[in-house]
């Protein structure tokens, strides 16, 4: 339907492109003042309310980058309330429930996005509130149109897409050939040596041991989180030391920005981003949705238009080692692998229907199989 509705307006504009308005404009040039004037008028007001709250993921880079890049384009300050989703998650239903409403809105994964802020209607459309053009135009995105996740197609903002990681290893312990498939991963000399991210809450672990669940079963999940004794951290960046150091050489959920310094330093990290018998998987990263009932709502609105614009795209994107969705980014400093090829049928674990079914299903499993652990 939404496709025929924009046909049909394509059809007007191409009919009455040089149809006069009163004023003696054309509808292209009304559309255009009619943004322009929306824009300076809510961002004179987001300038009123003084900072826009911003519940986002606790990497430091991102932490130190949006903000600024922010402040500067739009003389705004952002507070950023850095947290993982599963916590943010509980923080901001605890503040609701005392009728606190401190956040405007949540830089989250899919999970936290879709079982927590979405099914528990904490979110407003973000789609009515996107109005600058190359933010609305489709041909500024690689999909042709903005990717919302959710069911309507209203709340929840895709911005990245990212081949994922399987998992790092530390070739000084590791070499690569040793890990062809994903039965490897289950020889005892891996035993003890191996971290993952806790999957029993909610964000990367749960997304990797949910894909694992779906592509080698119940028997495999067993062996590998119970016979292997891997470490089960909710640290990333404690990962990301143990991987370095080498007493856990092979590490699921290590830190993107800690691994590339890493990497710069000349340490001998290798992402390992798909094995013969493991598909490679997409990232969705961090989305985007905006908060009902947000303090500062009209410098809410100016955030979700920055962060879906080329700049704040690229911005966070870069900070987070996140490919954009966008098609107009500089994708130059990212190693190949990570950028999706349209010519591979990749695993998507983070679509709405694998998150709100399999992924979560998944979730609840691992907290009972790991609970006598």
């Amino acid at each position: 339907m939404r496709r025929l509705v924009l046909a049909l307006m394509a059809v007007m504009l191409a009919s009455d492109a040089l149809a006069q308005f009163p004023d003696g404009q054309t509808w292209q040039q009304t559309w255009q003042q009619t943004w322009q004037q929306t824009w300076e008028e809510t961002l004179a007001a987001a300038r009123t309310e003084g900072k826009v709250v911003v519940a986002g993921p606790p990497d430091t880079q991102v932490r130190l980058s949006l903000p600024a890049a922010f402040k500067a384009r739009y003389g705004i300050a952002m507070e950023y309330v850095s947290a993982r989703s599963t916590d943010a998650a509980a923080r901001l239903r605890a503040e609701r429930a005392a009728g606190i409403y401190a956040v405007d809105a949540a830089l989250a994964g899919i999970q936290t996005m879709a079982t927590v802020l979405y099914r528990e209607k904490m979110l407003d459309p973000l789609r009515p509130l996107l109005i600058v053009p190359e933010v609305v135009d489709g041909s500024h995105w690689k999909r042709g149109e903005l990717w919302f996740s959710d069911p309507e197609q209203q709340y929840v903002l895709r911005i990245f897409n990212t081949v994922n990681r399987a998992f790092t290893i530390n070739t000084n312990e590791v070499k690569p050939q040793e890990l062809r498939l994903a039965r490897n991963l289950l020889d005892p000399k891996w035993k003890g040596r191996i971290a993952f991210m806790d999957p029993t809450v909610s964000g990367t672990g749960s997304n990797q041991a949910a894909q694992l669940y779906a592509q080698f079963g119940e028997d495999f999940i067993r062996r590998l989180f119970l016979d292997q004794k891997p470490m089960i951290s909710r640290d990333r960046r404690q990962l990301t030391d143990a991987l370095a150091r080498g007493t856990h050489p092979i590490a699921f959920g290590a830190e993107d920005g800690e691994l590339q310094r890493l990497r710069r330093e000349g340490l001998p990290v290798t992402a390992m981003f798909a094995l013969e018998d493991m598909r490679g998987s997409l990232s969705s990263g961090d989305e985007v949705g905006i908060f009902n009932r947000a303090p500062h709502p009209n410098a809410a609105r100016i955030f979700v238009n920055w962060i879906a614009s080329r700049e704040g795209n690229q911005t966070f994107g870069q900070a987070l080692g996140m490919v954009p969705a966008r098609n107009d980014t500089d994708e130059s400093g990212f190693v190949p692998q990570v950028i999706p090829r349209p010519d591979v049928d990749y695993f998507d674990p983070s679509s709405w229907e694998f998150t709100v079914t399999t992924k979560e299903q998944v979730r609840l499993h691992m907290k009972d199989l790991l609970r006598g652990r």
